[in-house]
C-alpha cells in the first residue's frame, strides 16, 4: 500500500527533498506513525513543497504523482492561492483560477491513475498575524467542497476541526505560532484527525 501525501509548506513541513520517504516533521509524519500500527508494511511518500499553489502543484502532477502511481494520495493546498495574494510582490490567483487548477489536477488523478483521493480542507489558526487572510480562505472553502463532493473518496474538513479544538486549548498558539504552520503540537494533532479520517478507507482497499 503506497500513500502519497501532497501539498505545500504545511505537509512539506522541513522534509529532505533528496528522499522522497522522508516525512519531514509535520502531520505526514505523525499520521504515519500511526497507520504503521495498523498497516505495518504500508509505504509513505511525501512529496509537499513549501510556497506551492493549486497551480505549481498541477503543473508538477505529472512527475510528483502520476508518475509516483500511489495506491492513496493525500492533498492539503490552498492557502499559499491567498497568501500569496498579500506578498510584497503579489501572485493574483483568483478563486476562479484556484477551482480551475484543483480542477484539473483531481481530473488528471481520476483518468491517469487507480489511486483514491483524500482531500483535505486548508486551514487558518487563531494567530493574530494571520487574520487578513481569512476572509479568502473562507471563500474557497466552498470551492474545495465542492470538488471533494465530486472527486474524494474522503474529505477532511480540517478548518472546522481545527477551530473545534482551539476550544480545548490554554492559549492562541497552541497548535501554531503564525496561525498558518503547525508547530509539534498542532502537526501531531492534524496527524491523529489525518489517520482517524483515512483508516476506514485503507481498510477496504
Amino acid at each position: 500500500m503506497r500513500i502519497l501525501f501532497q501539498g505545500d509548506s504545511i505537509t512539506d513541513a522541513g522534509r529532505d527533498k533528496r528522499n522522497y520517504y522522508n516525512l519531514g516533521n509535520g502531520y505526514p509524519k505523525y499520521a504515519a506513525e500511526l497507520i504503521k500500527k495498523e498497516f505495518p508494511d504500508a509505504e509513505f511518500i511525501n512529496l509537499g513543497i513549501g510556497g506551492n499553489r493549486s497551480g505549481q502543484l498541477f503543473d508538477r502532477s505529472s512527475a510528483d504523482l502520476i508518475n509516483i502511481q500511489p495506491d492513496v494520495v493525500s492533498i492539503l493546498i490552498g492557502i499559499n492561492d491567498i497568501w500569496h495574494r498579500f506578498e510584497r510582490v503579489p501572485v493574483p490567483t483568483t478563486d476562479e483560477q484556484f477551482e480551475l487548477n484543483y480542477r484539473c489536477l483531481l481530473q488528471e488523478i481520476r483518468k491517469r491513475t487507480s489511486a483514491k483521493i483524500m482531500m483535505i480542507c486548508p486551514f487558518l489558526l487563531d494567530a493574530e498575524k494571520s487574520q487578513h487572510l481569512r476572509e479568502g480562505l473562507d471563500r474557497i472553502i466552498p470551492i474545495v467542497e465542492k470538488l471533494a463532493a465530486e472527486f474524494a473518496d474522503v474529505y477532511m474538513p480540517l478548518d472546522a476541526i481545527m477551530t473545534e479544538a482551539m476550544k480545548t486549548q490554554p492559549e492562541p498558539l497552541y497548535f501554531s505560532g503564525d496561525g498558518v504552520h503547525p508547530n509539534a503540537n498542532g502537526s501531531a494533532y492534524i496527524g491523529e484527525k489525518y489517520a482517524e479520517y483515512i483508516l476506514p478507507l485503507l481498510r477496504n482497499l
